[in-house]
């Protein structure tokens, strides 16, 4: 019996050291539990407390937020507790108005530094020197402070993972003011300073008149400033976040004084060396394979603007010259005097210079044609003469004026504008240009002869084939030099294709609209109209001659009685003597290539063949 009530005792201990353990635990259960609950009465009365907000700066502070941070993730864990929602609604205007007290922290330290820096300016003059070493020095000081206090709204206004693009976190708003105080406080010391230094560079004698001047000295200037205000701001917070907004205002007195100039400028020189000028130095590189570094400033953000407003106008020039200059052209008598101007230009000089090829030494073209490869012409005032290593007049002369305006045109909007926008404008030029040109012709054909109107469409069709085939290459500084094979070239692939002068080929392809299409959206549209043109002078310039030549085989006197045939066919020799030294001479006043006059000659013999 001893040892049974033994073990029946035994068993009741256990059973209430069990129930003990599950009590224990039960109870640090609800107190672990509670804490997130009982943590609400200290923290309201502490965040509520007058002077609340002087001790943001201590580490018990940071602590305190850190555990709220936790309260707020276990009501939110834990959305069936009773009154959890209460609670986590209660903790998110605590944590509010803690992150509060951080900001009126951090913008009271920031004005309390500008107010230091503001009073020691207005107490003494200093020059430019002392002043920035002020400007920067004293706001460096403070900054590892306040930057660790605004680390409490930063991390806690970084977007949460899964968020929906575009969707701004709960304390975004906070950051934002302190970028805000921040920007504004540094934009009243500085941005006076800045206005103040660009006005005495807009004034000064080298650059008051001259845009590009005034735009390296500026710009200069002012991406020296965003590169310190950039430094600086690394200094007060992480990332990049409201600091090209303030970067932006930093600009202003750059962009207020260098936009009027822009708008109220003509010269088209200027404005493509202004464009030059931005792409080339403050422009990042977009195809450049190694990323920014994301602390380094990205100046070229900042400086698109004026390069969209260089572009614009240089745009808006561009399509004025092409209206008054190419399309609104009316020649005077002397510059339709052909083939006299083709005298002229072999007479000009160009005996005594060699002409190079593609760079190397020792490449000899036969022509004297002055015809640069290379997308670009060099008018008389641009440089002086001698400076590419060839006479400048005479590359210029003999060319149609509004052909020579077109290339000029060209080479200079090249890699200066959008692709897109440059094929669209490339094809305005060329079609203009081509009209102009056709133009030209009539009226060479009504005071010469139409023979002088088709080869002077041939020659300027021709040069303006080749030169705009040469924007397809990649620009570059350009090396001038003299190339002219590709003007028999462009002969021998157009007969090439096949049917070439054939006229019900001809015909065929322009009533299907293969040669003149009526849309036209790039440079290769543009390509397409100029082959199409040339195709139909070519044709027209060659059947003429055929049909002089056969002139005696003609149907109707064919059809008459007593035709002698052996006869006619005597005639038909002489006249094609004749007519064939004609063409001779008349492909000689025009083409300085040899096998380009032959080839005309043999399509001229290939059609009276045909006939």
């Amino acid at each position: 019996a001893v040892e049974a009530q033994t073990t029946n005792f035994q068993k009741q201990c256990e059973g209430l050291i069990q129930e003990q353990r599950r009590l224990t635990q039960l109870a640090d259960g609800i107190n672990q539990n509670m804490k997130y609950y009982s943590f609400l009465e200290p923290v309201t009365r502490r965040l509520s407390a007058p002077g609340a907000g002087s001790f943001v700066r201590s580490e018990e502070y940071s602590r305190m937020l850190a555990r709220l941070d936790e309260c707020l993730e276990y009501m939110a864990g834990h959305p069936k507790h009773r009154e959890a929602a209460t609670y986590r609604s209660r903790y998110r205007l605590l944590m509010t108005r803690g992150l509060t007290l951080v900001r009126v922290n951090f913008v009271g330290g920031l004005r309390e530094i500008s107010s230091d820096v503001t009073k020691r300016i207005a107490d003494r003059q200093l020059n430019e020197t002392t002043m920035s070493a002020l400007l920067y020095a004293k706001f460096r000081v403070g900054a590892s402070g306040l930057k660790e206090v605004a680390q409490e709204i930063r991390k806690r206004a970084m977007r949460a993972p899964g968020a929906e693009p575009g969707a701004e976190s709960e304390y975004q708003s906070l950051m934002n003011e302190l970028y805000t105080s921040y920007s504004a406080t540094r934009g009243k010391l500085v941005i006076p300073l800045i206005r103040k230094k660009i006005g005495d560079i807009s004034g000064a004698p080298s650059t008051s008149k001259k845009l590009v001047a005034f735009a390296r000295n500026s710009i200069g200037y002012t991406r020296e400033m965003c590169s310190s205000e950039n430094d600086l701001w690394r200094e007060w917070f992480e990332g990049n976040d409201g600091l090209y907004d303030f970067l932006e205002s930093v600009c202003e007195p750059l962009y207020d004084h260098l936009r009027p100039r822009i708008i109220h400028e003509n010269e088209i020189l200027k404005l493509c060396e202004l464009c030059t000028l931005l792409q080339t130095r403050y422009m990042h590189d977009q195809e450049d394979d190694e990323p920014m570094d994301a602390n380094e400033l990205n100046f070229s953000v900042l400086i698109q603007p004026a390069l969209e407003d260089a572009q614009t106008r240089l745009l808006f020039r561009t399509q004025a010259i092409l209206r008054d200059e190419i399309e609104r052209y009316k020649p005077k008598p002397d510059v339709l005097d052909y083939p006299a101007n083709n005298r002229k230009v072999s007479l000009s000089g160009t005996k005594g210079q060699r002409p190079v090829t593609s760079g190397r030494k020792g490449s000899i073209a036969e022509p004297t044609t002055p015809m640069p490869k290379t997308p670009i012409i060099v008018e008389r005032d641009d440089l002086p003469d001698g400076q590419w290593g060839f006479d400048t007049q005479a590359a210029l002369q003999g060319w149609y004026p509004t052909l020579r305006k077109a290339i000029w045109l060209l080479s200079r909007i090249y890699r200066l504008v959008n692709s897109t926008v440059f094929d669209d404008l490339a094809h305005q030029i060329v079609h203009q240009t081509t009209l102009s040109l056709h133009y030209a012709s009539a009226l060479i054909s009504a005071s010469r002869t139409p023979a002088d109107a088709h080869l002077f469409l041939i020659k300027h069709l021709l040069f303006l084939k080749q030169q705009i085939v040469a924007f397809d290459i990649e620009y570059v500084t350009p090396d001038i030099s003299f190339d002219f094979s590709g003007l028999s070239a462009t002969f021998y692939e157009l007969r090439d294709r096949g049917g070439f002068f054939d006229p019900r080929n001809l015909w065929r392809n322009f009533g299907g609209g293969k040669l003149l299409p009526k849309v036209v959206e790039n440079m290769l549209d543009a390509k397409v109209e100029l082959d199409g043109r040339l195709r139909a002078v070519i044709t027209a310039f060659t059947g003429a001659f055929a049909d002089r030549i056969l002139s005696p085989l003609e149907e109707k006197k064919v059809a008459k009685k007593g035709f002698d045939a052996i006869e006619a066919v005597e005639v038909v020799k002489r006249v094609a003597d004749d007519e064939v030294r004609v063409l001779r001479r008349k492909l000689e006043e025009y083409l300085d290539d040899r096998r380009t006059r032959e080839t005309l000659v043999g399509a001229v013999q290939d059609l009276v063949v045909q006939g």
